[in-house]
Formats: structure tokens, sequence, C-alpha cells
């Protein structure tokens, strides 16, 4: 299948190192592989594709001398070496927190936030849109496009903006209003859809295969947009000393964010860049859209589509692309999938606030609502050190928590007014 039409770009006049180290798209369920460049399906079993590479030699010394965002693992992506010559929004190596207090409200002993939250556009998203961006250009694409749950969109329309290429976004309709907004002020061309995002997803694709030279970053560009994704896990290792963690929760959409930090943790043992070591990978969900989890709870390998209904819009995808990948990862690891009410979601958005000062958009409300749920159950190991990933700002979905908090009183401006509210 190709992702941009024949007419926008032909393989073969892809300029020699388009790709970085990457060498071929493989199939991850037959094996099959298939050269460099538009296409997103395996063309003998209509699996999914992912990037294969010739992994170079690199030294932690080598990485910790490049640029302080993505681009200084750009040897174990697929971009090009000249990477950081073309604009865009620099995304990458957010902080890695040491949450003592919520480690401790928890039980747990060692306790780290990957706080994603503080991107260009606020969320995990600009790390993969980044490197769609560049398959984009060195495709020849003409449209830079997205079916989104709302973050996605935020970064397609900025960093289109920031490479001057035309964007086009795609979101359903009831969509938060400052996701719509964050992504409004970049392009003019945003499109609601009445319907859920799997719809807007089904569209997208009906799009990508009649227009051309257009490139959907999670659609015809898929492989090489997924790959930002591994950048979360190279950064983990690294701002931990160069070693993985025990035990890391991840937030599931689609899927692909936790397989691919997965996928960056065995390329970095592969390496030598740090020790080989067990660790167990927890996927979070939220209950009104858990096809995952109810998957991983039945002890099944298939999953089985829904219909989402619930606060966390950015997670709300009810036929996940790599749900059955999370769920092999899940149990190979020794891990689990496990999701979380709305009102949950609430609680561990203020939970996260009041312990940690970080204000988390309702995807890291549900991994740390999972992350107490795995405590309280017996799942997650407490002595063992763990990190929870924040993706994206609190900010973009008020909504969720408006009608909980505010203020404690409304007082008369004298002092005998404030000490009755007994604060003093």
């Amino acid at each position: 299948m190709s992702a941009v039409a024949p007419e926008a770009v032909r393989e073969n006049q892809l300029r020699e190192g388009a790709f970085g180290n990457a060498t071929a798209l493989v199939c991850r369920e037959c094996g099959h592989q298939v050269a460099l460049g538009p296409h997103y399906a395996c063309p003998e079993c209509f699996g999914p594709l992912e990037v294969a590479y010739a992994y170079p030699s690199i030294t932690r010394e080598e990485i910790e001398a490049g640029p302080r965002n993505i681009w200084r693992y750009q040897a174990l992506l697929p971009v090009p070496t000249d990477i950081e010559q073309s604009p865009n929004t620099e995304p990458g190596f957010t902080r890695l927190l040491e949450a003592k207090n919520l480690a401790a409200e928890l039980g747990l002993a060692k306790l780290w936030v990957k706080d994603d939250s503080t991107n260009p556009t606020n969320s995990f998203k600009d790390r993969v849109v980044a490197c769609a961006l560049s398959a984009a250009r060195e495709l020849g694409a003409r449209v830079f496009a997205c079916p989104s749950t709302g973050n996605l969109a935020n970064a397609v329309a900025a960093a289109g903006a920031r490479a001057g290429i035309k964007t086009v976004v795609f979101i359903p309709s009831n969509l938060e209003q400052p996701k719509q907004v964050n992504s409004a002020v970049f392009t003019s061309n945003l499109v609601a859809v009445d319907g859920n995002y799997d719809d807007v997803n089904k569209l997208a694709s009906e799009i990508a295969g009649e227009e051309e030279g257009w490139a959907f970053v999670n659609v015809n560009v898929r492989p090489f947009y997924a790959e930002g994704s591994k950048t979360l896990g190279y950064e983990i290792a690294e701002q931990l000393g160069w070693r993985l963690p025990d035990q890391i929760v991840i937030p599931v959409a689609s899927g692909s964010q936790l397989t691919k930090v997965h996928k960056a943790f065995q390329e970095l043992i592969k390496l030598g860049l740090v020790e080989d070591k067990p660790y167990k990978v927890f996927g979070a969900q939220a209950n009104g859209c858990s096809p995952v989890s109810a998957s991983y709870k039945a002890g099944v390998d298939a999953i089985r589509p829904v219909k989402p209904d619930t606060i966390a819009k950015s997670l709300a995808i009810g036929n996940p692309a790599d749900g059955i990948y999370v769920l092999d990862i899940a149990n190979s690891t020794g891990g689990a999938v496990e999701d979380v009410t709305d009102d949950e979601i609430r609680e561990g958005i203020v939970l996260l606030a009041r312990t940690e000062g970080i204000f988390t958009e309702t995807a890291g409300g549900t991994t740390t609502a999972v992350l107490k749920k795995l405590v309280e159950t017996g799942q997650l190991d407490p002595e063992a050190e763990t990190v929870i990933i924040n993706t994206g700002h609190g900010l973009k979905t008020l909504d969720a928590v408006s009608g909980s908090v505010g203020p404690a009183a409304t007082i008369a401006p004298t002092y005998s007014a404030f000490a009755a509210t007994g604060l003093a």
C-alpha cells in the first residue's frame, strides 16, 4: 500500500540517507520486509509494518554530547543525519522528577514521573510528530495531516506551521474545547467530524487513499511516526543514569507508546548502553474505553473493539492498533493492563497535582489512578523502582476537574471572615 500517491513520490527518488540508519520496514506479524518508503501495511499478510535498523556503534558519551532534544538519539531514529537543520519544534529531553510525596502517599519505595507536559505543545505527541514530519518531507508530501483525539492535532498543527507546510487536522466534534483551540491557533484547517475517534480515523484512511501527496502521520506514515515514542524510553534510561527502571506504567490509547518504550529498552540493551535486566510494563486505560484491559483480564490474545465513553478522550480509541502487542508485552514482562473509572481519573489528576505540583490531563490522571490501583491490588511491587509517564498538561482538559475543585471559601475582605474559615 502506498502512503503517498505514486505520482507524489517514488522510492528511487529518495535521497541517500533519507532515513538515517533505518534499513527496511518489517512486518510485525510475518517478518516480510519492504523497502523504506510510503508503506504501512505488509503486502503479504496486511500486518503492520515497523522500522528495522542497522544499529550503529554508539556510546553514551556521543549521545550525551548531542542536543537537549530527541535528536540526541538521531542515530536510532528513521531520520537523516542533518535532521537538526530542518525546522521543527525540537521536542524531548523533558524532566524526570523523583515523586517522593506521591511515593509516600501510595507506599512506594522509589517513584519517578516522566513529565512530557513540558514539550512544545504540552504533550508527548510532539515527539512522534517530529519523526513523522521528517518522513513527510523526505517522501515529498504537500499536506501534513492527522486524525486525532486532541494532542496529536495540536502537535501536527504547530509542527506544520514551524516547517511551513500545509496542515489539515481532523478531530471528533465533541473534543475538549481547549484542545480544539490549541489546534485552531496553529492552523485554519481544523476539521471537526461528527463521530468518535475511530470514525475520524476511518475517514482519514479514505482520504489518504484518494488524495495525492497527503501524509497522515498516524495512518500512512505511521511506521516512522511511531518510532518517536522510543525517545521516551531512551530519555528515562539516560536520566536514571543509564539504567532501566524495575517497573513502568504507561497510558494506553492505540498502544503504540507502550510498545515503543519497550522497544527502546530492548534496543538500549542490545547496544550495550544499559545493563540487561528484567522489568515489568503496565498499561493504563479508562474503564469507559478499556478493550486491552478487558482482554488482559479475560486472558485472551484478541481485542474486542468498544465504543468509547470516558472523560479521558485522549485515550478513547475503541479499536487500538497495537492492542495485541500491548497484551504480549504486559504478559511477557510480568506486568498487567488495568483500568479505572472516570471518578478515579479525576482523583488521580488531583492526587498528582497535590503531591507533586504536576497538573496532568485525563490520560495522566488515568495513569496515576492505575498506579494507585496496582499498588492496592498487589499487582505492582511497592519496593521496586517505578516510573509513570505523564503524557500531557491539565490545562487541556480543565472540564474534567472544574466541577470538583474550586475555592475553599468565598469571604468578605476582613480578617474576621478569614478567621471563620478555620484556615489559619
